[in-house]
C-alpha cells in the first residue's frame, strides 16, 4: 500500500516494509520510481532490515508539479521523511541524481544517518557537455520515447525479468502529465551543493559503479572521486553491470551492501 508524507509543496509517496530492523531508506535516480529497487528490497528484508522506498518529488505517485526540483529540495524531502518515521539512524541508499542530496543530508542532520550507499552516484560538479551532449539531453528530456529509449540502454548485460512490464509502467508514468518537466528540472540541477556538503559527512559511505555504466567515461575513475570527497568512503566495483546495478544485478549489488552494512551494524 502506498503511504503519502505531506510536505508544503505537495506529497511524497513511500512504501514501508514495516518490522523492528534497523532502517534502509532507498531513493531513485531521476526519471525513475521507488519500483527500481524492487529487486534489492526483498534480498535486504531478508536479511532483517526495514526498507523504505521512495518517489522523488515529480516521480512515480509523489505529486508531480513543484516550484524546485535542485539538489537542495529533494535533499530537503528525504530528510523530511526519513525525521517523519523517526526509526533511529537511518541507512540511505541512493541511485544517480540522488548521489548529491544524499551527502546534503548527511551532512545535515549526522544524527539521522548510520551510512551511505550510493549506486552510480552523480555526486560532484561534472565537466561542461559537448554539443552533441547538449543536443542528445533535449531528446531525452522532452520526449517520453527519448528517455525510454536511453533508459532501456543502462542495462548493457543483462535486464531484468520483468523488464518490458517496467518499461511500460515507467513510461506510462512519464506521460502524466509535469513528469517530464520534473525531470528537466533534475537534468538542469547542479550537483556542485552535494560535493561542498561531503568533506561533512562523517558517516560511512560505500560507493557502487557498475563497470560498463555508461554515463561516465571511466565509472571506476568516478567512483574513486566519489568515495574520496567524504571522509570515510570506499568503491566497490561490480563487474559487467551498468548504470542500475541494483536493479540489473540484485544479487551481485546485495553481496556488497550486506557485508558493509553487517560492518555499520557491527561498528
Amino acid at each position: 500500500m502506498t503511504n503519502y508524507l505531506e510536505l508544503p509543496g505537495g506529497k511524497i509517496a513511500y512504501d514501508d516494509t514495516e518490522g523492528d530492523g534497523p532502517l534502509v531508506v532507498c531513493t531513485p535516480g531521476l526519471g525513475d520510481t521507488r519500483q527500481s529497487y524492487r529487486h534489492l528490497r526483498p534480498l535486504l528484508t531478508a536479511a532483517g532490515y526495514r526498507v523504505v522506498t521512495m518517489d522523488l518529488r515529480g516521480e512515480g505517485e509523489s505529486t508531480a508539479i513543484w516550484d524546485d526540483y535542485s539538489t537542495p529540495a529533494v535533499a530537503a524531502d528525504i530528510l523530511a521523511l526519513v525525521r517523519h518515521l523517526d526509526a533511529g539512524p537511518a541507512i540511505l541508499v541512493s541511485n544517480s541524481y540522488t548521489g548529491g542530496p544524499s551527502f546534503l543530508v548527511a551532512a545535515e542532520a549526522p544524527e539521522l544517518f548510520a551510512a551511505l550507499v550510493m549506486f552510480g552516484p552523480f555526486a560532484r560538479k561534472q565537466p561542461a557537455p559537448s554539443a552533441f551532449v547538449k543536443v542528445a539531453t533535449w531528446f531525452v528530456s522532452h520526449l517520453t520515447a527519448g528517455w525510454m529509449t536511453y533508459w532501456s540502454a543502462l542495462f548493457p548485460t543483462r535486464k531484468p525479468d520483468d523488464f518490458a512490464a517496467a518499461k511500460k509502467a515507467l513510461s506510462a508514468n512519464l506521460k502524466e502529465p509535469g513528469r517530464m518537466a520534473a525531470l528537466r528540472g533534475m537534468l538542469a540541477s547542479d550537483q556542485a551543493p552535494g560535493e561542498a556538503a561531503a568533506p561533512g559527512v562523517e558517516c560511512p559511505v560505500l560507493v557502487v559503479m557498475g563497470t560498463k555504466d555508461s554515463d561516465f567515461k571511466n565509472p571506476r575513475a568516478e567512483g574513486e572521486l566519489v568515495a574520496a570527497l567524504p571522509k570515510n568512503g570506499r568503491l566497490e566495483m561490480i563487474d559487467d553491470a551498468g548504470h542500475y546495478a541494483h536493479v540489473e544485478m540484485p544479487a551481485e549489488s546485495a553481496a556488497v551492501v550486506l557485508p558493509f552494512l553487517a560492518q555499520v551494524r557491527g561498528a
